[in-house]
């Protein structure tokens, strides 16, 4: 059954490009004259800014957005390990130009609150984590900054809560008929949400994206990425596909 129900996702996956990337277009509120988005990647691990989340996963997300302004809903799965967090994320962005800002709500099955309540947001038993984000794209590179504004957040070398905050570069480029991207973040400051102790590189990545033909009119949209956290001195390598209508 398995077997059936990932061919399936395989087959379907030409209907589109990569869902992992129209996210993060969204997040940062891509502009646009209107514009509704059903995606899902399915990914060997779920890794994020270099912190290892889980392993194999769906990750379906459904986006609208209108003149720059755009409201995302995002989630992941396990499909292997029961154990695995569930996740599921809203984003409010907008964005004017190269310009963007946004506000994200994550939810976890896992944090403070031992029974996973959704609509549960006492500051010291809530589930969620809120993070407000600001950047720019220039094109040729963009810049992204990201800070735990409420929720449940890391805490500082004082045990006071850290505003965990984290910075990245991104740089996409096309080598042989392939889109790349490479990625550069770090966490400025000590967090326990990031586990640093002070200023630390933890995301080095680089990744590949293509569509494989299989027919004159049918293609698998397959991505790859090499990760790294120097500061866990941790690596990684992810593979997936994406579905998206």
């Amino acid at each position: 059954m398995k077997k059936i129900v990932l061919m399936a996702l395989m087959f379907a996956a030409g209907m589109g490009a990569s869902a992992q990337d129209e996210v993060e277009r969204l997040r940062v509120g891509e502009r646009s004259s209107g514009m509704t988005t059903v995606a899902a990647d399915v990914v060997s691990s779920y890794i994020w800014r270099g912190q290892d989340c889980g392993s194999a996963a769906i990750q379906p997300t459904l986006g609208i957005g209108y003149k720059g302004l755009s409201l995302t809903a995002w989630g992941s799965y396990g499909l292997v390990d029961t154990n695995d967090a569930k996740e599921f994320d809203l984003t409010l962005a907008y964005t004017a130009g190269g310009f963007n800002i946004g506000l994200t709500d994550y939810w976890f099955n896992a944090g403070l609150d031992p029974e996973g309540r959704y609509f549960k947001y006492d500051a010291h038993g809530t589930n969620h984590i809120f993070e407000a984000n600001i950047g720019y794209d220039f094109g040729a590179a963009s810049i992204q900054w990201f800070t735990n504004l409420s929720g449940n957040d890391g805490v500082n070398k004082d045990g006071k809560r850290a505003y965990s905050s984290y910075v990245e570069l991104g740089v996409p480029f096309k080598v042989a008929a392939v889109d790349w991207s490479a990625t550069v973040g770090a966490v400025p400051y000590a967090t326990s949400f990031y586990g640093t102790d002070g200023f630390a590189i933890t995301n080095l990545a680089l990744k590949a994206t293509k569509d494989i033909k299989v027919t004159d009119s049918f293609s698998i949209p397959v991505f790859a990425q090499v990760a790294a956290n120097p500061c866990a001195q941790k690596a990684y390598f992810v593979f997936g596909f994406s579905i998206k209508k």
